[in-house]
């Protein structure tokens, strides 16, 4: 099988090559478009048999850009070296190599690109998964320098819309009047997507063939691109008067938009009903947690209508199902989310501590419930 995929890949033309190449070092990069082509072919699946996704492989063709400009800026050289060939004192050498690529790539991302934990850490994350794939796959027992790498990871906070200014945005119409003719189109998408929950990807994909339609009652039936994962949800009242607004469409079931087009008007959208209460920004670099601000770090703290994005939608509506109180199961079928999802549970920790204040209050009003007379 080895053999097979080298000359498949056209990186090796002779089983003599093969064994040259082998017996000295191999290209990082030859390795690595090897990773990606049996990738994007199939013949590397997912743990669960599943091809790997387009937007994986767009990661790893983003990653590899990355490494490239790096070895150019840095003037390196990647490559490999089989454990099976080298002896103590080049084992001890090489692990010194992967542990220096480490320090500086890192140092790299954050200090020169200025990236944040989360997006060096899935860069991280992908050589670590190619190593790994080179040790297991393509050359056996190269050597599992991977598990010299740190993946980093940081929490980035959720922010969606309280239930009741997603009920403002739904039911006033004196704040829809006021909205000029494309922020109308806008807020039908946002409210839509703040009640079905899906991927901004497929909700702006949505066809006709989605809709159901069985004893007068309207349901969005929907395969994730993403994860395949399938959903039905049943439409309320205010959903299906959206959709009626735009029957006349062949294709598509509402306006369309690009999502960067949509990021902006939902900011415009937000800011005019008055969602521009202020809202601590802050990511974290090598796990310290900086305060991020507008226009850098004398700026002005943003607001929550600046930060709001297309991710909003989705993220409204679960919190939305759970802080109203449907059960966590239902939510996690209609999100496509899988058990045990921590992704799942962040959403799951937010509408809890909007369900303490709410609790909060009813005892408070509990407390003023004097009897008369005493």
């Amino acid at each position: 099988m080895l053999l097979f995929c080298y000359f498949q890949s056209d990186l090796f033309k002779t089983f003599d090559d093969f064994m040259n190449r082998a017996a000295r070092e191999f290209n990082f990069f030859d390795l690595f478009a090897l990773f990606v082509k049996h990738s994007r072919t199939g013949i590397r699946l997912q743990p669960n048999g599943k091809r790997i996704s387009a937007g994986t492989l767009q990661n790893y063709i983003y990653t590899e850009k990355l490494l490239k400009k790096f070895c150019t800026r840095k003037e390196i050289v990647l490559r490999l070296r089989p454990m099976r060939k080298l002896n103590s004192r080049e084992l001890l050498t090489e692990k010194n190599y992967w542990k220096k690529f480490y320090k500086r790539f890192t140092a790299y991302l954050y200090d020169e690109c200025g990236y944040f934990d989360n997006y060096a850490g899935q860069n991280m994350k992908i050589i670590k998964t190619f190593l790994g794939y080179v040790h297991k796959e393509l050359v056996p027992g190269m050597g599992e320098y991977h598990k010299l790498f740190y993946v980093r990871t940081e929490k980035i906070a959720i922010h969606p819309l309280l239930p009741e200014e997603l009920n403002y945005l739904i039911y006033d119409k004196e704040f829809e009047k006021a909205l000029t003719p494309r922020l109308q189109l806008v807020k039908d998408v946002f409210v839509f997507g703040c009640t079905v929950a899906l991927r901004v990807s497929d909700l702006l994909s949505l066809r006709r063939s989605n809709l159901r339609v069985s004893a007068g009652q309207y349901y969005l039936a929907v395969r994730s691109r993403k994860t395949t994962t399938d959903t039905l949800i049943r439409l309320p009242d205010y959903a299906i008067a959206i959709l009626q607004k735009y029957k006349k469409q062949k294709v598509k079931l509402l306006p369309r938009f690009s999502s960067t087009n949509l990021n902006d008007y939902i900011k415009v959208l937000l800011e005019k009903a008055g969602l521009t209460q202020p809202v601590s920004k802050t990511r974290e670099r090598r796990g310290i947690v900086t305060e991020i601000r507008k226009g850098g770090e004398q700026g002005k703290i943003y607001r929550f209508c600046d930060i709001a994005s297309t991710h909003t939608m989705r993220r409204t509506a679960i919190t939305t199902m759970l802080s109203l109180g449907m059960p966590e199961q239902i939510v996690r079928k209609i999100s496509g989310h899988a058990p045990g999802s921590k992704e799942f549970y962040r959403y799951v920790l937010w509408a809890q501590t909007y369900q303490d204040q709410e609790t909060e209050k009813m005892f408070a009003k509990l407390k003023e419930k004097k009897r008369v007379g005493t």
